[in-house]
Parts: structure tokens; sequence; C-alpha cells
């Protein structure tokens, strides 16, 4: 009886990551607009209503993961005395280091249609903003703070908005670059600010 969560929860992992690789499939062989609803459930072989279930809006399929959870969790791990913009390069950089490993095709495609798919971009502004909200949580117990507090909500809507700012940069330069370079650049950029050449 106690297993059956287990189990459940494994099954919906395995639809989930089944609907995923099927709509990258479609998008890099036909592009996004062919990666339809229909479509994608065909090739994933389930039906559209469970692509509905699982994905509501079509772009979540590509931007949406199980990962939140997980890098509030690092981000709550991380040394009690680390600066919190330290803390957050630590979780997210290694984050994207991991995707880059284990899925560098998904994670490219991913990047390239964020920049070409005007839907795919606004979406991840959405998505990226209920991130900031859950990681501003862990910020704000570790900072003594409110969640609430606008220095907590400003901070980390600024840090999220900067490194997704250098993905889409390394995506429109086309995607050459060492991602996670560009990622260390950018928190050092918020640390030190601009200064002339």
């Amino acid at each position: 009886m106690t297993d059956r969560p287990g189990l459940r929860a494994r099954q919906k992992a395995k639809t989930r990551a089944a609907i995923r690789r099927a709509a990258y499939r479609l998008a890099a062989d036909h592009g996004w607009d062919a990666a339809t609803t229909d479509r994608i459930a065909e090739a994933a072989e389930v039906s559209p209503s469970t692509v509905a279930r699982y994905f509501p809006v079509r772009e979540d399929i590509l931007l949406t993961d199980e990962d939140d959870e997980l890098l509030e969790a690092r981000l709550r791990a991380r040394p009690a005395a680390e600066e919190p913009l330290e803390s957050l390069r630590a979780v997210v950089v290694d984050a994207v280091r991991t995707a880059l490993a284990e899925e560098p095709e998904e994670t490219r495609l991913r990047a390239r249609l964020m920049v070409e798919i005007p839907a795919v971009r606004a979406r991840l502004t959405e998505t990226t903003a209920a991130t900031g909200r859950r990681l501003a949580r862990a910020i704000a117990d570790r900072t003594g703070r409110c969640a609430d507090d606008l220095e907590v909500r400003v901070f980390t809507a600024a840090v999220l908005g900067a490194l997704r700012e250098a993905t889409v940069h390394w995506a429109e330069h086309g995607r050459g670059d060492d991602l996670v370079d560009l990622l260390n650049r950018t928190v050092d950029t918020l640390r030190t600010g601009l200064t002339a050449p």
C-alpha cells in the first residue's frame, strides 16, 4: 500500500518525460508551430487530454519541469553565512551545468525557441516570475525578512531576470559560447556594476 504513491509519482514523471521528448523531437524536426498538442500526444502515445492535463499551456512543455522544488531545497541548503547573490549563483549555475551535461540538445533547442517564438519568450517571463516567488521565500528565510518585502522581491527578480537575459544573449549569438561562463559574468556584473571600458 505504501508503494503506490511512489509508483504513481514515477508513472507521472515517465509520462511527463515522454510528452517532453516528443515535443522536442517535433520542434527540432518540424518547428514549434508543427508541434501541436495532437501531434505531441500521438508521438508520446498518450491522449491530447493527457498532454493538456500535464501541460495546460503548450509552451510549458519546453519551459517547466520539476526543478523549482529542487532549486529551492538547494538554496536552503547553502551555507547560512553565504551572501544571497552567491547562493543564487551556485544553485542556478549548477542547474544549468547539469542540464547542459544531461540534455545538451534540448537545452540548446529551448534557448533557440525562446528567441525565435514570441509565445515561448512570453511564457518564459511568466515561469521565471513564478520561480522567483518560490526562491524569494528561501531568500527571505535566509535573511530574516518577509518574502513579500520589496527588497527581497526586487533582488530575486533582478538576479533571475539577469540570468535569463544571459541565456537569451547566448541563444541570439549561436549558442557557441560557454553558457556557464556567461552566467558567472552576469552575476559578476550584478555585483560590481557596469564600468566604462
